[in-house]
C-alpha cells in the first residue's frame, strides 16, 4: 500500500511539474522589438501585431522611443529586432556588425506643421529649407523634438542642408522638447508653434488645435523605414528564430498587404515596399 501511494505521488509530482512548465514554455515564445514613436502613435501597430499573433503564435513586446534610442537598445541587446526609420543609423548599425542585415519594409512622408495664420509664409514655398529660412529670419517659435530620433535626425539635416544652425537659438524660439513625436506636437499646440512630424502620427494626433499642414510634398521629407534582425553573435540570447519569423511575415506578402490596408481617417498612413516592384 506504501509502495502504491509513493508511486501515485510521484506520478502527481511529474503531472504538475509539467503543468507548472507549460505557461513557461508559452511565455517564452515572444520577441521584443524596438522601434520608433510612429509606428505606435499611428496606431500600426495595434492593427498589425494581433494579426501576427493570431498566425504564428509569438508575442511581440514593443519598446517605443525615438530610433536613436532604439538603435541603443539594439546594440546592447536589449531586443531582438530593431524597426526604425533612419536609413544612414541604420546601415551603420549592421555596417559595425550589430544588425543581421537590412529590409525596407514600408514609407510614408513628414510634413511640416504651424498655426494657420501662417506669419512665417511657408504656405509660399514648397521647398523645406526655405521653410525654415522664412522660420528662422521671421525667428516664429519652432518646437522640435530634440531627442535624437529619426524624425530629429531628418529635421536637423534639412537645417544643415539649408546653411543653418538652430541650436544656437535653442531656448528662444528653437524649443527642443526632448520628447516623443505625440508630446511635441502638443507642445506646438500650445505654443502655435512650426513643427515637422511623420504624417501617420499627424493623422492619428488629436490636439491639432489652431494646427494645419503648411508645407508637404517635398522629396526631401520622403520617410523610409527598415527593419533588422539583431545580430545573434553579438548577443547569444537574442530569439533569432522567432525575430527572423516576425521580419519574414512583416516583408512578406501578408504583412505587407496589411501595412497597406492601414488608415487613419480613411487616408493610408502607410506604402509597403519590402516587395520587388512595390
Amino acid at each position: 500500500m506504501q509502495k502504491k501511494l509513493t508511486t501515485l505521488l510521484a506520478a502527481a509530482a511529474v503531472a504538475v511539474s509539467a503543468l507548472t512548465a507549460l505557461p513557461s514554455f508559452a511565455a517564452d515564445k515572444f520577441i521584443t522589438v524596438a522601434s520608433t514613436t510612429s509606428t505606435k502613435n499611428s496606431g500600426l501597430f495595434d492593427e498589425l501585431l494581433p494579426k501576427f499573433t493570431k498566425e504564428t503564435g509569438i508575442e511581440v513586446r514593443v519598446v517605443a522611443v525615438g530610433t536613436g534610442k532604439a538603435i541603443k537598445l539594439a546594440q546592447n541587446g536589449d531586443a531582438d529586432v530593431l524597426f526604425v526609420h533612419h536609413k544612414p543609423s541604420e546601415e551603420k548599425f549592421v555596417a559595425e556588425g550589430y544588425g543581421v542585415k537590412r529590409q525596407d519594409v514600408m514609407y510614408n512622408d513628414f510634413v511640416m506643421v504651424g498655426p494657420k495664420s501662417d506669419p512665417a509664409k511657408v504656405k509660399s514655398t514648397k521647398k523645406t529649407t526655405e521653410a525654415l529660412k522664412m522660420i528662422a529670419d521671421g525667428k516664429q517659435p519652432f518646437a522640435s523634438r530634440g531627442d535624437d530620433s529619426g524624425t530629429n535626425k531628418k529635421e536637423l539635416g534639412l537645417w544643415k542642408m539649408g546653411g543653418m544652425n538652430p541650436k544656437k537659438d535653442s531656448g528662444a524660439w528653437y524649443r527642443e522638447t526632448g520628447s516623443g513625436m505625440g508630446a511635441t506636437l502638443n507642445v506646438a499646440s500650445g505654443m502655435n508653434a512650426y513643427a515637422l512630424t511623420d504624417r501617420a502620427t499627424w493623422l492619428n494626433f488629436k490636439n491639432k488645435g489652431d494646427l494645419e499642414i503648411v508645407l508637404e510634398g517635398d522629396p526631401e521629407l520622403f520617410n523610409q523605414y527598415g527593419i533588422i534582425l539583431v545580430n545573434p553573435e553579438k548577443h547569444a540570447h537574442v530569439k533569432k528564430d522567432l525575430g527572423q519569423t516576425f521580419i519574414d511575415w512583416v516583408v512578406g506578402p501578408k504583412g505587407q498587404k496589411e501595412i497597406n490596408a492601414y488608415q487613419i481617417k480613411g487616408k493610408q498612413a502607410f506604402f509597403a515596399n519590402a516587395q520587388p516592384g512595390a
